[in-house]
């Protein structure tokens, strides 16, 4: 199964977070790395902020 859809099966709450290390055969910790590079980019990300004010 794509950790990708484990992490947000986890997110809306469908599964609980051991069933989810469980599912991808990793610890708490590591889970939490996981979860951390699964994230979407932010919409700000790309954009460029002027320095001046």
């Amino acid at each position: 199964m794509d950790k990708r859809k484990v992490i947000a099966a986890y997110r809306r709450g469908l599964i609980s977070v051991q069933e989810c290390a469980q599912i991808l055969g990793l610890d708490n910790v590591e889970l939490l790395g996981h979860m951390r590079e699964s994230r979407a980019p932010r919409a700000n990300a790309g954009k460029k902020q002027s320095v001046r004010t």
